[in-house]
Protein backbone atom coordinates (compact mmCIF):
# COMPACT_ATOMS: atom_id res chain seq x y z
CA UNK A 1 0.00 0.00 0.00
CA UNK A 2 1.18 3.56 -1.08
CA UNK A 3 1.67 6.20 1.46
CA UNK A 4 -0.78 8.28 0.00
CA UNK A 5 -3.25 5.27 0.37
CA UNK A 6 -2.11 4.76 4.57
CA UNK A 7 -3.03 8.34 4.79
CA UNK A 8 -6.40 8.15 3.00
CA UNK A 9 -6.98 5.11 5.33
CA UNK A 10 -6.48 7.00 8.53
CA UNK A 11 -8.37 9.30 7.56
CA UNK A 12 -11.34 7.56 7.02
CA UNK A 13 -10.82 5.77 10.62
CA UNK A 14 -10.46 8.59 11.96
CA UNK A 15 -13.22 10.11 10.86
CA UNK A 16 -15.52 6.89 11.72
CA UNK A 17 -13.79 7.24 15.03
CA UNK A 18 -15.30 10.68 15.13
CA UNK A 19 -18.54 10.19 14.26
CA UNK A 20 -19.05 6.92 16.46
CA UNK A 21 -17.72 8.78 19.62
CA UNK A 22 -20.00 11.54 19.00
CA UNK A 23 -22.83 9.25 18.41
CA UNK A 24 -21.97 7.08 21.73
CA UNK A 25 -21.74 10.23 23.98
CA UNK A 26 -25.05 11.84 21.89
CA UNK A 27 -26.73 8.65 23.01
CA UNK A 28 -26.16 9.27 26.68
CA UNK A 29 -27.17 13.12 26.51
CA UNK A 30 -30.20 12.39 25.16
CA UNK A 31 -30.93 9.30 27.60
CA UNK A 32 -30.39 11.81 30.64
CA UNK A 33 -32.16 14.27 28.96
CA UNK A 34 -30.01 17.22 28.19
CA UNK A 35 -30.35 16.88 24.63
CA UNK A 36 -30.14 20.89 24.14
CA UNK A 37 -28.44 22.85 21.27
CA UNK A 38 -25.73 24.19 23.98
CA UNK A 39 -25.38 20.61 25.06
CA UNK A 40 -24.53 19.39 21.82
CA UNK A 41 -22.69 22.31 20.96
CA UNK A 42 -20.29 21.02 23.64
CA UNK A 43 -20.10 17.98 22.54
CA UNK A 44 -19.37 18.99 18.67
CA UNK A 45 -16.71 21.17 20.07
CA UNK A 46 -15.14 18.49 22.11
CA UNK A 47 -15.32 16.03 18.99
CA UNK A 48 -13.47 18.97 16.72
CA UNK A 49 -10.89 19.46 19.10
CA UNK A 50 -10.24 15.67 19.60
CA UNK A 51 -9.97 15.65 15.91
CA UNK A 52 -6.65 17.09 16.18
CA UNK A 53 -5.32 15.21 18.71
CA UNK A 54 -6.07 12.29 16.84
CA UNK A 55 -4.51 13.03 14.26
CA UNK A 56 -1.26 13.85 15.85
CA UNK A 57 -1.62 10.25 17.93
CA UNK A 58 -3.16 7.93 15.93
CA UNK A 59 -2.46 4.98 18.65
CA UNK A 60 -5.17 6.79 20.63
CA UNK A 61 -7.72 6.06 18.24
CA UNK A 62 -9.13 3.31 20.49
CA UNK A 63 -9.49 6.09 23.21
CA UNK A 64 -11.07 8.43 21.50
CA UNK A 65 -14.70 7.53 22.18
CA UNK A 66 -13.50 7.97 25.92
CA UNK A 67 -11.86 10.97 26.06
CA UNK A 68 -14.75 13.29 24.11
CA UNK A 69 -17.04 11.73 26.65
CA UNK A 70 -14.90 13.29 29.64
CA UNK A 71 -14.42 16.44 27.74
CA UNK A 72 -18.12 17.04 27.56
CA UNK A 73 -18.38 15.95 31.54
CA UNK A 74 -16.10 18.61 31.88
CA UNK A 75 -16.74 21.48 30.22
CA UNK A 76 -20.67 21.06 31.95
CA UNK A 77 -19.53 21.07 35.53
CA UNK A 78 -19.43 24.64 35.06
CA UNK A 79 -22.32 25.38 32.93
CA UNK A 80 -24.70 22.39 33.35
CA UNK A 81 -23.89 20.72 36.74
CA UNK A 82 -22.64 17.11 36.83
CA UNK A 83 -23.09 14.96 33.74
CA UNK A 84 -23.86 11.86 33.46
CA UNK A 85 -26.27 11.65 36.95
CA UNK A 86 -25.92 8.30 38.64
CA UNK A 87 -29.58 6.86 38.64
CA UNK A 88 -29.93 6.10 42.16
CA UNK A 89 -27.60 9.15 43.15
CA UNK A 90 -28.39 12.25 41.19
CA UNK A 91 -26.62 14.69 42.35
CA UNK A 92 -23.86 12.24 41.74
CA UNK A 93 -22.12 12.31 38.61
CA UNK A 94 -20.92 8.98 36.89
CA UNK A 95 -17.48 8.75 36.08
CA UNK A 96 -15.49 6.75 33.27
CA UNK A 97 -13.20 3.40 34.27
CA UNK A 98 -11.09 3.25 32.48
CA UNK A 99 -10.53 6.69 32.42
CA UNK A 100 -7.97 5.99 29.15
CA UNK A 101 -8.33 2.99 27.66
CA UNK A 102 -10.91 1.00 25.49
CA UNK A 103 -14.50 0.04 25.57
CA UNK A 104 -15.25 2.37 28.86
CA UNK A 105 -18.41 2.54 31.39
CA UNK A 106 -20.11 4.79 33.22
CA UNK A 107 -19.48 3.91 36.86
CA UNK A 108 -20.95 4.91 40.03
CA UNK A 109 -18.76 6.23 42.69
CA UNK A 110 -20.71 6.07 45.47
CA UNK A 111 -21.51 2.29 45.24
CA UNK A 112 -24.12 1.34 42.47
CA UNK A 113 -21.21 0.26 40.65
CA UNK A 114 -21.08 0.01 36.58
CA UNK A 115 -23.97 1.17 35.19
CA UNK A 116 -23.74 1.14 31.63
CA UNK A 117 -21.28 1.07 28.70
CA UNK A 118 -20.65 4.43 27.06
CA UNK A 119 -23.40 4.94 24.39
CA UNK A 120 -25.87 2.62 26.58
CA UNK A 121 -26.88 4.91 29.90
CA UNK A 122 -30.40 4.11 30.39
CA UNK A 123 -33.43 6.87 30.11
CA UNK A 124 -33.82 8.50 32.73
CA UNK A 125 -37.40 9.56 33.83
Amino acid sequence: MSDESQNESRIDDTSAALLRARALVLRDIVACGADVHGIVDVLDAAVREREWWVQRWPEGIEFLAGQVAQDVQDRLVDTEGRWPPCPQHPDEALQLEPPMGADPHWICGRGCGEIAALGELPRQA
